[in-house]
């Protein structure tokens, strides 16, 4: 892998080669399928300290986040956002799921394509962007990590990440329009992290959409894993719609495959012989649906007889009303303020401890996402949840 030259603060070639853990002479190797990847929990402290930094031993995550913000020199500060915890009147979960579900902003297309016409274009580059980016997942340190529009996956996401003790599993769109951006860094689509400590690996789908039995440039991932500590399984999945307005059909269409898919995964587990119940298999459904909560893939959502709940309901009065935005930007057919991302939950099996509220308009400030201080249009959402008794 060439080095890395960024006109940043002095930390940042540092970072990347302490995070990615490769020589500058050698090409960085792609990643194994989850099949094959090596297991690594078994893990004692006093090991762990010796190898600090390894792949089975990874490096403090506090640490690296403060070479990022060094990294990223003197730019505006970060967007700080805080939890709204739910008071259920009992002790804190022993075992709590923290999910962050983000559509990152695809560099081809940030740069190339979606017109942020208030943007600077010095804010849109990669030696910046990829370090903000990093900073976010950082800072809340997700158990499982949902994201869209990622075009730098096997360069940087998955081995900063698998440094940081990630399996993931990566499923590109057919027919990115990234392709069709200059220098462009392949196609673009979802993954989906997991913490190794704290998941077992049990089974995983990557999906392209349909609509009517007609395949759609839509992608998905759906992953079973289980819970280390508790023994429970859990199975999450993550997703990114058809956009623009007029496709609100094709979207409800791909709402309902993923939902058949997810529901044929959860089966599979449980007709396993050691396999539970499906009906107390937890679903994390997350996803850029590119939908408003009127549109009929919501409302499919929400009535699924899959007991499903929208997880940043919470942050309303009453608990019944989806965020005012979770992307805001200005291109040059005007300004866009909507809802469009979502972590759907089983309400029957999980409980929604905390959500991390939405930044204020001031603090986006007037020239709107992405930015200095943001590298994405869409804002990330973070959940935490724990299992409910069964």
């Amino acid at each position: 892998m060439d080095t890395i030259v960024c006109p940043m603060g002095g930390g940042a070639t540092r970072l990347y080669s302490a995070l990615t853990q490769t020589r500058s002479s050698s090409p960085l190797p792609l990643p194994l399928p989850l099949s094959q990847q090596p297991d690594n929990t078994n893990l004692d402290p006093a090991s762990c300290q010796q190898q600090k930094g390894s792949p089975a031993c990874p490096p403090d995550p506090a640490e690296l986040l403060r070479q990022c913000e060094e990294a990223l020199g003197d730019r505006p500060h970060r967007l700080h956002r805080k939890f709204t915890h739910l008071n259920h009147g009992d002790s804190a979960p022993s075992s709590p799921i923290r999910l962050m579900q983000w559509n990152i902003l695809a560099q081809a297309l940030g740069e190339g394509l979606d017109s942020f016409v208030q943007c600077p274009p010095e804010a849109l580059s990669w030696s910046r962007r990829k370090y903000l980016i990093l900073e976010e997942i950082l800072t809340y340190r997700p158990h499982i990590l949902c994201l869209q529009e990622v075009d730098h996956y096997y360069d940087t996401l998955q081995p900063v990440l698998a440094g940081l003790g990630y399996s993931s599993n990566f499923c590109p769109k057919p027919w990115s329009p990234c392709l069709d951006v200059e220098g462009n860094n392949g196609p673009d689509g979802c993954a989906l992290f997991f913490d190794q400590s704290r998941y077992e690996f049990l089974d995983s789908v990557s999906i392209r959409l349909s609509a009517i039995r007609i395949p759609t440039n839509q992608v998905a991932v759906v992953t079973m894993l289980r819970c280390r500590s508790t023994g429970r399984c859990v199975c999450v999945a993550v997703t990114h719609l058809k956009a623009r307005s007029g496709w609100e059909w094709l979207r409800s269409a791909q709402g309902s495959d993923l939902l058949r898919h997810v529901q044929n995964v959860v089966q599979k587990q449980a007709a396993d012989p050691a396999g539970v119940p499906s009906s107390d298999i937890p679903l994390l459904i997350c996803g850029d649906f590119n939908a408003i909560p009127t549109e009929e893939v919501y409302r499919r959502f929400a009535a699924s007889p899959l007991g499903l709940d929208s997880a940043y309901k919470k942050l309303s009065h009453n608990g019944l009303t989806e965020p005012a935005y979770t992307t805001w930007k200005i291109r040059p057919t005007g300004e866009c303020c909507s809802t469009l991302d979502y972590i759907w939950y089983s309400q029957h099996t999980l409980r929604v401890d905390a959500v991390l509220d939405m930044p204020t308009e001031e603090q986006i400030g007037p020239n709107r996402l992405p930015s200095f201080s943001y590298p994405s249009d869409h804002l990330s959402l973070v959940c935490d949840f724990s299992f409910k008794e069964t």
